[in-house]
């Protein structure tokens, strides 16, 4: 093996997805500073591939938030929201958003610009009255996306039964109202061409996506879903609908096969593979990702990566042949599949169990996210009543420093390893 060609590939993706952030972030602050507006959109349904067909900026408020607390300064923008009145017990992903409204779009990345309109999906409850706050702002359009969810475990339907059709439907002449409405704020006309461009390059990520994840599933690992995941996340919904994002992971996807072909995990040696369930404790990112690290444990997938990527898993292909219908139809399976990964978490982690080889679950509810957090201690004992199968559950938080105990959490970590030792010495010992 070349160490010229290694050096070139192993890494790469990491270092070109922080590029890809910082440059994003630059436009962004670009457009604030030329006085432009853009689309505020959230991960689950962000409809990019609409708004970039008229040429609207992007802004992630979610993506803005965590990065405050990943920067450190989450807690005087969560004060700052308190201050002006919301409550200590709601989203931190919301106040912090709150707080940067409140300053003018000031942000650690740059300046954030204000929004021309909204379009969210109802994915996430907290999604439709975080919009109305900003709707109460600036007073700009909204567009609430209603998409069908999942009617019973197991009833899932698919591509020509009735029922399915009839909720494509019912998405699509919504995708038709964003799109007038789009019109009406950008002053532009509809370019259809343009929107198969657009979902073209959709195409690209969704693929990459989910054959990212296929890899992963190789021993050793070739890449954290918690700690590179969380990098290559911010690319697939920043630059969904991008040439740059599509090029982006057809590189990726190169790196991670060349790291399989000669073995190169993400760890030196890989001792407990694991699955992460909830959403990632931001405040102390590197420190809690080191909790599991310094015992050779590495998450090899998580449910985050499922629901924050609106589905992107199922690497969805659009039919660029009738692009507004089959918009309407990777919106229904990709954003009904994001709900179910976090409302049925316990089959979503049970399907990985084999195929990922997995050692132990770490299930992490959080005070900020009642969506995600709810009923984790019930899909935990339900799923362990299936699998025989090691889980730790530890709390804390994806935003307020303020609720997160470092020296409770790395206590908890080092027991959970130790039973993880302990039953593979007992599994050595039976066999």
């Amino acid at each position: 093996m070349s160490n010229t060609l290694k050096d070139e590939i192993v890494g790469r993706g990491n270092n070109d997805g922080a590029r890809m952030f910082r440059e994003w972030f630059e436009e962004l602050n670009g457009c604030s500073e030329r006085g432009e507006q853009a689309a505020y959109v959230f991960v689950m349904g962000s409809f990019n591939e609409v708004l970039k067909s008229f040429d609207f900026p992007v802004v992630f408020p979610e993506i803005n938030s965590l990065q405050t607390a990943v920067r450190r300064v989450a807690n005087e923008y969560l004060e700052e929201a308190e201050d002006y009145g919301y409550s200590p017990d709601i989203c931190g992903y919301v106040k912090a958003d709150i707080a940067t409204q409140l300053r003018g779009g000031q942000h650690p990345m740059g300046q954030i610009p204000k929004p021309a309109l909204t379009v969210l999906t109802n994915a996430c409850n907290t999604y439709i009255k975080w919009a109305e706050a900003w709707e109460r702002m600036y007073q700009m359009p909204v567009v609430t996306l209603d998409v069908p969810g999942t009617r019973q475990l197991g009833g899932q339907t698919w591509r020509g039964d009735r029922d399915f059709e009839n909720d494509r439907n019912y998405v699509e002449m919504q995708i038709r109202e964003l799109i007038r409405t789009c019109e009406e704020v950008s002053g532009k006309k509809f370019d259809i061409d343009r929107l198969r461009e657009v979902m073209g390059h959709a195409n690209g990520i969704s693929s990459g996506w989910k054959r990212l994840l296929e890899l992963n599933a190789n021993r050793p690992s070739v890449f954290n879903a918690l700690t590179d995941g969380t990098i290559y996340l911010g690319v697939a919904n920043g630059f969904r609908g991008e040439e740059a994002g599509a090029r982006y992971f057809a590189d990726l996807v190169e790196e991670m096969e060349y790291k399989v072909e000669h073995g190169i995990g993400t760890i030196t040696e890989e001792e407990y593979r694991l699955v992460f369930v909830g959403v990632p404790c931001y405040p102390i990112f590197r420190r809690f990702n080191e909790l599991f690290s310094e015992w050779n444990g590495t998450f090899v997938h998580s449910t985050y990566l499922w629901f924050a990527s609106g589905g992107s898993n199922r690497g969805f292909q659009y039919d660029l042949s009738d692009p507004i219908a089959s918009l309407a139809e990777g919106t229904l399976v990709s954003v009904r599949d994001a709900m179910d990964s976090m409302f049925h978490h316990d089959s979503v982690v049970e399907s990985m169990l084999e195929e990922y080889q997995v050692d132990g679950i770490v299930y992490h509810p959080i005070k900020s996210c009642r969506t995600v957090s709810t009923g984790l201690a019930d899909g935990r004992r339900a799923l362990s009543e299936r699998q025989d199968i090691a889980s730790l559950f530890i709390e804390s938080d994806m935003m307020d420093r303020r609720v997160v105990s470092e020296a409770q959490l790395k206590n908890r970590a080092d027991a959970f390893f130790e039973g993880l030792a302990s039953r593979r010495k007992q599994a050595a010992i039976q066999s």
